[in-house]
């Protein structure tokens, strides 16, 4: 995640592609079968390929097609088999496999993660007051999986006393975890167990009582918080709050103080927070009641709460509040940190003698600090693109602050840096075997898009690059939600980079990288910004002599594989492969239908398709509904079967009309996995392994040697 070449250079490829060598299969075909799909104003569309679609996964004819896809692509992929097996070795061979974190200090214990060698799951474990203490296993994870074709941890939260831990288990790959308890003194696992919850929970002060979110079994969205009082059955649980709203979803956490026990509720343009004491949590206060177009988050540390809002700042602010002013309201809040039309702030973190700010600039995320009675001073980066994070900082009487950097050249360093002194000390650089920094290049350029806006774009190449205009370029976006996607250190760059390839991050609006006017641009009426913008990246990319015209790769997934099914529709020309994984592409739909997880409460983003205007938008750009007779780029098409994000059935039918229409020879790919959700299998190397795959698929395409 560009393009130019010349003919001659495509005349002189030392070897023919993989597909080339032998004659493909045929590719299944999905029956057509009408169903008329009805908006509430009357508008009708046929969808040939609905009958996809089963809630249940047991369809016998649904599910005969989906192997049937995984037959061809096993027979498509075939040739570029030993590519992939040689990419997976050099992506592995850069994971350092007896690995661990850098220990955190959290009431007394010092907590962290380690690998063993061929491990794909962690232990969990503590040493008690000091790294040489005996250690003390929190979770075996690898015994814990086995027998699981899929198994994730999402949530942990240990007991104020520190003798218990409850956490959130998945088997299946829906994100409907189970909520268990564990005796960390005995290693029993409590009787307690409670089905269908959100991956997040907190403990009460007394140590018995445990806040968790129910989901609801359909939509899957968070519905009600509830306290489980332990030893007790879970149909005793108390009810905390019940979100009527489908347009919100929840979370539950403690303060940086950890006295208060606190609901957060949030959707695209609208948040509120209740919190309680967490020694007796019995009446939740409202921080500052929800209404449209205001958004916060409130920290609590010593007397006062900090609050980040967008309260007459489109790039937030900092606030304050005392505890004797908070019933007062906004009125009461003055400024810490006011707001900047060029600075937009992310995040921060209170300390008892400093405040951290994570704020975005040009592009990229950055950490400031503030001391009282001080000038706040920058944490310094020396790259011209790069992403800083807040790192876990559970002491607040701490002097320094913990933090992570990272680049597409600079493999996560975490760092910490004295609020006092200014000194910074790292803490750990992640070991990648047989990698040399020095020997690539890292750059932030800015590409015109079409309507003179400048989108960054961070990209990285071999040091020996020359920008001649015959390189493979490799290209991705994500750009929906607000979510920024940073310039991070993947192993899988050498493999690309060492083969003369260019990687690029296209920073597209519908992200937040520039700002929250970045995001209103590229959502709702103005979603075909995202688009237009990775295509002119693109174009600029091949102007500039970063690629050939002919060989650029284009990938994202989810909301970015919505922008993968749009580009493909909009410029296939200028795209010789495209990877879309889990694609949101049958837009209209979906968002008809609330009875699925990605409908409800999405309206802000992608507008509700029950009014006409949106309607129709909606469907001038929908991948699906946009697939026409014409030449498309070889694709590699991904989805899970227990996908609760993004259904199985939105690409599943995509790939069938796209079949059916198309014009072109050029190969459509479609990889199920048929025992894994919207992150794909679990397990430290799983993804690994179909990374592999579509970059085989991607460099045969492309032309790049072997």
């Amino acid at each position: 995640m560009k393009r130019l070449l010349a003919a001659a250079l495509l005349s002189t490829a030392a070897a023919a592609p993989a597909h080339a060598q032998t004659a493909a299969p045929a590719p299944p075909v999905a029956a057509q079968k009408p169903h008329e799909v009805k908006a509430p104003f009357g508008a009708t569309r046929n969808d040939e390929y609905y009958w996809l679609r089963d809630d249940t996964r047991k369809n016998p004819e649904m599910l005969a097609h989906l192997k049937a896809e995984n037959l061809y692509a096993d027979a498509v992929l075939a040739a570029e088999k030993p590519l992939a097996d040689k990419l997976y070795g050099e992506i592995v061979g850069h994971i350092k496999q007896d690995d661990s974190s850098v220990p955190y200090l959290k009431r007394g214990y010092y907590y962290y993660t380690r690998f063993a060698t061929g491990a794909d799951y962690p232990i969990v474990a503590r040493r008690k007051g000091s790294l040489e203490a005996p250690e003390e296993v929190i979770l075996d994870q690898p015994a814990m999986a086995q027998g699981h074709n899929f198994f994730q941890i999402a949530g942990r939260a240990v007991s104020p006393d520190n003798r218990l831990l409850a956490y959130t288990l998945d088997t299946v790959g829906r994100r409907q975890y189970v909520l268990q308890v564990k005796n960390l003194a005995t290693g029993e696992t409590f009787s307690d167990s409670i089905p269908n919850v959100e991956g997040g929970v907190a403990w009460a002060g007394d140590n018995r009582t445990i806040l968790y979110l129910e989901k609801d079994p359909v939509t899957l969205l968070s519905k009600r918080v509830k306290a489980h009082v332990l030893g007790t059955p879970a149909s005793a649980d108390r009810l905390i709050y019940e979100e009527k709203d489908d347009t919100y979803y929840m979370g539950v956490g403690r303060t940086t103080d950890d006295r208060y026990l606190c609901i957060y509720l949030h959707s695209t343009v609208s948040d509120e927070q209740r919190c309680a004491p967490a020694a007796n949590p019995a009446a939740f206060t409202v921080i500052a009641p929800r209404e449209r177009n205001f958004l916060y988050q409130a920290d609590h540390l010593g007397d006062r709460w900090i609050v980040r809002t967008n309260w007459r700042a489109p790039n937030y602010r900092l606030a304050t509040v005392r505890d004797a002013h908070l019933p007062r309201g906004r009125a009461a809040w003055t400024d810490l940190v006011p707001a900047d039309g060029e600075v937009f702030i992310e995040d921060f973190k209170p300390f008892d003698g400093f405040l951290a700010v994570e704020e975005r600039s040009q592009g990229n995320k950055k950490l400031r600090i503030l001391v009282p009675g001080a000038k706040p001073f920058p944490v310094a980066a020396d790259e011209p693109a790069y992403t800083m994070a807040l790192g876990t900082n559970e002491e607040p009487g701490s002097e320094w602050l913990r933090y992570t950097y990272d680049s597409l050249v600079t493999p996560t360093t975490t760092y910490e840096v004295n609020y006092k002194t200014g000194q910074r000390r790292v803490l750990k650089v992640q070991p990648v075997p047989g990698y040399d920094p020095a020997k690539y290049v890292t750059e932030r350029v800015w590409a015109t898009a079409r309507d003179g806006t400048r989108v960054p774009v961070s990209l990285v190449h071999a040091r020996a690059f020359a920008k001649d205009g015959t390189a493979a370029l490799f290209q991705y976006a994500y750009g929906s939600y607000g979510y920024s996607t940073d310039p991070a250190f993947s192993p899988m760059l050498p493999s690309l980079l060492d083969r003369g390839m260019v990687y690029a991050i296209a920073h597209i609006r519908g992200g937040q990288e520039m700002g929250r006017k970045w995001f209103d641009q590229g959502k709702v009426l103005n979603k075909k910004n995202s688009f237009t913008d990775f295509i002119d990246v693109t174009r600029f990319l091949v102007d500039q002599g970063y690629a050939a015209k002919g060989r650029v790769a284009a990938m994202g997934g989810s909301a970015g594989g919505l922008l993968m099914g749009g580009v493909a529709n909009m410029a296939p020309q200028d795209y010789r492969v495209i990877v879309a994984q889990v694609p949101f592409v049958d837009v209209v739909t979906t968002m008809l239908d609330t009875s699925i997880p990605l409908t409800t409460g999405e309206f802000d983003e992608w507008g509700n398709p029950a009014e006409k205007r949106y309607y129709d938008y909606m469907l001038s750009y929908s991948p699906y509904d946009n697939v026409a007779a014409r030449a498309y780029p070889a694709m590699y098409v991904s989805t899970g079967l227990w996908d609760s994000q993004v259904q199985y059935y939105e690409p599943a039918k995509w790939v069938a009309r796209l079949r059916a229409k198309k014009t072109d020879a050029n190969p459509l790919v479609f990889r199920i996995n048929m025992e894994a959700g919207h992150g794909g299998k679990s397990g430290r190397f799983e993804r690994y392994r179909q990374q592999s795959e579509y970059l085989g698929f991607v460099m045969d395409r492309l032309g790049v040697a072997k």
